[in-house]
């Protein structure tokens, strides 16, 4: 893992669990997550259109078996979902900025239920431009939520409603692949969601990111 990030992550999660340096915490995130948001933005200044369908560790068994574009999705999908739908209990920006056409993708899950090809078929469909529109709003909106967020709120876990909500969205396939994303989120509390969604995920799916691009543009 990338040294300065895994440093300011270890350094956010010990902040948040005091209330005194909690506020404190939560500006340790957004600097994370504005040093790894650049690294998504930078990929636009080095690749090529095609680059972002790429999957050349496709019989790999880990993040970099995927595509860049696909990472992008997943990451942003999955802030969205739990942002939103679970923690806020409001419209998700994927909907209400009518992404899904915008970005012109074939789904409106997570992607977790795709498997090798269907990564690249899926990733050659998406408008990129689009799709750095929609991860910029998501972001803005999830620091939005972040910095209005009480302490106290911390412990709180996923309600039953909201995770109702969530079922009936088919935001999660009910694919074995992907729905047990739904029990991971519901069963934590909102101080753990900060922890892996807001932050630990997107450093992995970057740093896999980062690994697909050496190789294709070494």
């Amino acid at each position: 893992m990338n040294k300065e990030w895994s440093e300011l992550n270890k350094l956010m999660q010990t902040q948040i669990k005091k209330k005194e340096t909690y506020l404190d915490g939560i500006g340790t995130l957004l600097e994370l997550r504005e040093k790894l948001m650049q690294t998504i933005i930078s990929f636009k200044d080095i690749l090529q259109r095609e680059d972002y369908n790429a999957i050349p560790f496709i019989n790999a068994d880990g993040y970099h078996s995927k595509t860049i574009a696909y990472s992008i999705w997943h990451i942003f999908r999955i802030e969205d979902i739990v942002a939103h739908t679970l923690i806020n209990r409001d419209a998700q920006i994927f909907f209400s900025g009518n992404y899904k056409e915008r970005i012109n993708s074939p789904i409106i899950t997570t992607g977790n239920e795709l498997v090798k090809n269907e990564i690249a078929d899926f990733s050659k469909q998406l408008d990129i431009d689009e799709l750095y529109a929609y991860i910029s709003e998501v972001r803005r909106s999830t620091e939005n939520i972040l910095q209005q967020m009480p302490y106290e709120m911390l412990k709180q876990k996923i309600p039953a409603e909201s995770r109702e909500s969530l079922q009936k969205m088919n935001v999660v396939s009910s694919d074995e692949k992907a729905v047990w994303l739904i029990d991971y989120w519901c069963g934590k509390d909102i101080r753990s969601l900060i922890q892996m969604p807001f932050s630990r995920h997107w450093i992995m799916h970057i740093e896999a990111s980062l690994r697909i691009k050496s190789k294709i543009r070494p």
